[in-house]
């Protein structure tokens, strides 16, 4: 499974581009753009830039 940082670039199927705002044990929250989305493991269909 990726590990995630604050500030990651990320690629996600569904929302496209965005940047990681948030890491908590259960999810990352990212931010693309015109909205927050929070996505939980196993991060299939996300992947860092």
């Amino acid at each position: 499974m990726e590990v995630f940082e604050v500030d990651d670039r990320v690629s996600h199927d569904t929302h496209g581009l965005g940047r990681v705002v948030a890491v908590d044990p259960v999810c990352v929250t990212v931010d693309f753009g015109d909205r927050n989305v929070r996505v939980a493991p196993p991060f299939a269909k996300m992947s860092k830039l």
